[in-house]
């Protein structure tokens, strides 16, 4: 029974199985509890269908809020006509693509993401993959591997700063280093944004594509604005970071990849689909370009892939994005937007339906 004295509004956790106990750990669920009426231990994974647990079913009749996360089942008119006091929903992620229809939109529910919080953690690879890059670390890793010793390594290199033979910018070192490189960022989303934020202690030369920010907006982020062509001819890494929309499928084709200098290293932890792979893999093969991919397309990979054996090709299995302890940067991040609501805040980070057709 409801206590009348009791005003925090009525929420219901809604994300796939085992998201919750990961993305609230004791302290954030007893902050949730203390901000909204809430069990914690009711998490639905489904909100419609013949065999709903009756106890969803009343809570998504009383509640105010929707918790989301992972998982979280798409929001369609038959589940909002079951949730009849539903004013908002808070997704502790990223894209709400996958479970906001336009019937929320159209019944005026606010939303709000944590896609600034999971930004980070993707930005953070990034510029560790960009740097690493500058010092072509996988190829000095495989040819390390190879040699094990057997003759001098410095003297192969022509020296390293401080090391055996002295003469660092000599041998197979010419041009390798983090100073003065271009470095290409297609797409200033949240996460292409960060990643500019975080290039800014080092001396690289950015170049920006968004056809979105024109040359002001690209001056007021201390990037300079080119097309995409461009881009991709005057920088030695290339990042991706546009969303995952029509316009953007296979963005990095044949041209562009064409158009990167020898040695260049392209970036995608955005999408898969954005990049061509079918064009990309030849350049790969061929040890013209690196490439560090987070994503790809499938994903997995098949099992037969090149990608998995390539030297000059670092795979990992979508793991930019927040993972382990980071999931409670999100986790901070929702609830610092439940507690606006249940103070009749609006949301600080909210999303707007007319930014979705440019957005993740």
């Amino acid at each position: 029974m409801h206590d009348a004295t009791d005003n925090r509004p009525s929420a219901l956790l809604s994300m796939g199985p085992g998201v919750a106990e990961r993305l609230f750990p004791p302290d954030r669920l007893d902050r949730l509890t203390r901000l909204v009426r809430v069990d914690p231990r009711l998490v639905a994974g489904t909100l419609t269908g013949p065999g709903l647990d009756p106890a969803v079913a009343a809570a998504l009749a009383g509640a105010e809020l929707l918790v989301t996360c992972w998982g979280a089942p798409p929001l369609t008119a038959e589940v909002l006509d079951a949730a009849p006091r539903l004013r908002a929903v808070v997704h502790a992620a990223g894209s709400v693509k996958h479970h906001v229809t336009d019937t929320c939109w159209e019944r005026g529910i606010a939303v709000a993401s944590a896609a600034g919080a999971n930004a980070l953690p993707v930005a953070e690879y990034t510029l560790a993959a960009i740097l690493f890059a500058g010092k072509r670390v996988l190829g000095s890793a495989h040819r390390f591997r190879e040699v094990r010793g057997a003759h001098d390594w410095h003297a192969e290199l022509g020296g390293a700063a401080g090391g055996v033979g002295g003469g660092g910018g000599m041998g197979r070192t010419a041009g390798v280093g983090n100073y003065r490189r271009t470095v290409g960022i297609v797409g200033a989303s949240r996460i292409g944004r960060r990643v500019i934020e975080l290039l800014r202690p080092f001396d690289l030369d950015v170049l920006l594509y968004d056809p979105y920010v024109d040359a002001a907006g690209a001056a007021a982020l201390g990037v300079e604005s080119v097309p995409l062509d461009e881009l991709c001819a005057r920088s030695q890494v290339v990042t991706v970071h546009a969303p995952q929309v029509p316009a953007t499928r296979r963005l990095i084709g044949a041209a562009q990849l064409a158009a990167m200098p020898d040695g260049a290293t392209l970036i995608n932890t955005a999408r898969g689909t954005l990049v061509d792979e079918d064009a990309l893999l030849p350049e790969l093969v061929a040890g013209r370009l690196d490439a560090v991919l987070d994503v790809t397309d499938p994903e997995p990979p098949a099992p037969d892939s090149p990608l998995y054996d390539l030297p000059n090709v670092l795979l990992t299995p979508h793991v930019a994005g927040s993972l382990g302890g980071e999931l409670h940067r999100m986790a901070d991040h929702a609830l610092d937007e439940v507690e606006r609501f249940a103070k009749g805040l609006p949301f600080r980070d909210p999303v707007r339906p007319s930014e979705l057709p440019y957005s993740a």
